[in-house]
């Protein structure tokens, strides 16, 4: 990804700001989805066509990970390995969405397009998180 194209995204040429910008995001978006599948796996699990406790612990977990990326986006410099760890995390869980549509996962009509959607756009987060991480190096 190109340096003006991560600029324009996150409307500064701060590398660090950058980043932190990008990691705050993953966090806003990752805790919205986190206690959604919390307070109502019930109804989305029926909806996507997938297990409501397997939703209810993805929400916890997904609210709990999203609080430390918060926790690293607040840091005025966040630490590369963590950041590294962020984005691989990002990464394998695009990559889990995908296994796990075609490997186990029987969804609903919704639920076939929302999980390949999400792995996307988790995918998308790996991909800018590494390109400011790697800005940030320069």
């Amino acid at each position: 990804m190109s340096t003006y194209a991560l600029t324009t995204l996150a409307r500064t040429t701060d590398p660090k700001t950058m980043l932190r910008r990008f990691l705050a995001l993953d966090a806003v978006v990752t805790g919205a989805n986190g206690i959604a599948y919390a307070a109502v796996s019930g109804p989305i699990g029926r909806l996507l066509g997938v297990d409501s406790g397997l939703l209810l612990w993805l929400g916890v977990a997904l609210t709990l990970y999203a609080a430390g990326v918060g926790f690293l986006a607040s840091r005025k410099s966040p630490p590369a390995p963590a950041v590294q760890a962020v984005v691989e995390a990002n990464a394998a869980w695009a990559v889990l969405s995908v296994v796990a549509l075609a490997a186990w996962l029987s969804p609903s009509a919704a639920g076939a397009v929302w999980i390949p959607l999400q792995a996307v756009i988790v995918g998308a987060f790996a991909v800018v998180q590494y390109a400011a991480l790697r800005a940030t190096r320069t």
